[in-house]
């Protein structure tokens, strides 16, 4: 057993960065631990049922509940409210932990001032990445290609000036693309099969650990309907929701399909009422206990976020993804490479189209095999259990 220690973590008011790491979060408590986790109050109550004492600041990003086109569109729309809120935290969290000072950091791959404190605390960090990592290529064949234009800009430039500059007062002389992308250790929680080209990552620096869920009881539950031959989880996430039109062929797709019954989880940002007179057989929800669902479901219909993407694998669940921003896309070419989903774009997304692919998936002997090994392969990479051991055995490492 590791001497108990104080173990800070340090995430973005974000579901795709909190929720998988709060199961780790839980872990350590325990193992007997004291732990402090950084968020913003909206998420205060979801962490501290993991028994983390929570330390709240104030974010400027656009929150879980907003628009998702608050985000903006181009790539510096996405990349400046993370750099600005950064900026702005910082001296919150340095009042925050000043005199109670951790032994351990661990931050989401978002949380820039979370890997900036451990800096100057001169303790270990540890990135806890909910999606896909850096491969040794990956610059070369991803990042400059997608910033080429961007960094000609005058914004551009501005951009990573203000960067470089933030980091520099504060002792560090990485450049930007590496003080995000390249963290000195990680714990991955997507399993390896996720992982586009992971024979070129670096497990010196990256442990795949798989998905960390936990039982997510206090979600709630799901009972499939008497009589539901088939049941089709419908979801895209919780930032990229607002798709009437989507949920529409939808309702077409599955509605009237004999012996099936379809769960669409429309979010926040769309009323049910705008989808018109809908089946007995389609059940609308704004939210659902997810991995409740789909441990009883055929099939998932998934925008292909890392969350969503493993949980489909972890509950060898049939997709078909429908990708709308961000690493999505990646993780549905990766999905469908596996041999376990179809792909469309939203706009091919039409009723006839999700129905034949959804009766091709349900019916494919081949895609169900594959699911079972995946699931297999991704039990053994550990989960929450392997998680807590590797970052024990940074702790132990730093004290020996």
């Amino acid at each position: 057993m590791t001497s108990r220690a104080h173990i800070a973590m340090f995430s973005i008011a974000a579901h795709g960065h909190v929720n998988p790491s709060l199961e780790v979060i839980r872990e350590l408590v325990a193992r007997g631990h004291r732990v402090t986790y950084a968020i913003p109050p909206v998420f205060a109550e979801k962490v501290a049922q993991t028994g983390a004492e929570v330390k709240p600041w104030t974010s400027t990003l656009p929150s879980p509940d907003d628009d998702p086109e608050a985000w903006g569109t181009t790539l510096l729309d996405n990349v400046e409210p993370f750099l600005d809120d950064a900026i702005q935290a910082l001296p919150q969290l340095i009042a925050a932990y000043e005199g109670d000072e951790p032994d351990l950091v661990l931050h989401d791959i978002a949380s820039y001032p979370g890997r900036v404190l451990a800096h100057r605390w001169g303790v270990p960090a540890i990135s806890l990445s909910p999606a896909m990592v850096a491969w040794e290529g990956y610059e070369e064949e991803v990042a400059e290609p997608l910033w080429a234009e961007p960094r000609k800009t005058e914004r551009g430039r501005a951009y990573y000036a203000r960067f470089r500059a933030w980091l520099e007062e504060n002792g560090i002389t990485l450049h930007p693309d590496a003080f995000g992308g390249r963290p000195d250790r990680s714990i991955v929680l997507i399993p390896k099969a996720l992982q586009p080209h992971a024979d070129r990552v670096d497990e010196r620096v990256y442990s795949f650990v798989g998905p960390c869920q936990g039982d997510r009881g206090s979600e709630g539950g799901w009972q499939r309907p008497a009589g539901a031959e088939k049941v089709a989880l419908v979801s895209l996430g919780s930032a990229f929701t607002k798709q009437p039109d989507f949920y529409r062929e939808c309702v077409k797709a599955f509605g009237d399909l004999p012996g099936w019954h379809l769960v669409l989880s429309v979010g926040k940002h769309v009323d049910p009422a705008v989808l018109g007179e809908v089946p007995a057989t389609v059940e609308v929800r704004s939210w659902v206990p997810q991995l409740a669902v789909l441990r009883q479901a055929d099939l998932f219909v998934t925008h292909a976020g890392a969350g969503g993407s493993q949980e489909g694998l972890a509950t060898a669940t049939p997709m078909i993804a429908v990708p709308q921003a961000a690493d999505q896309f990646g993780n549905a070419e990766t999905l469908r490479g596996l041999g376990v989903a179809r792909c469309l774009a939203t706009e091919e997304a039409t009723g006839e189209a999700l129905r034949e692919a959804a009766l091709a998936l349900v019916d494919d002997p081949e895609v169900a095999r594959r699911l079972k090994e995946i699931q297999a392969q991704t039990v053994q990479e550990g989960g929450t259990r392997r998680a807590a051991d590797l970052i024990e055995a940074e702790l132990a490492a730093r004290r020996g």
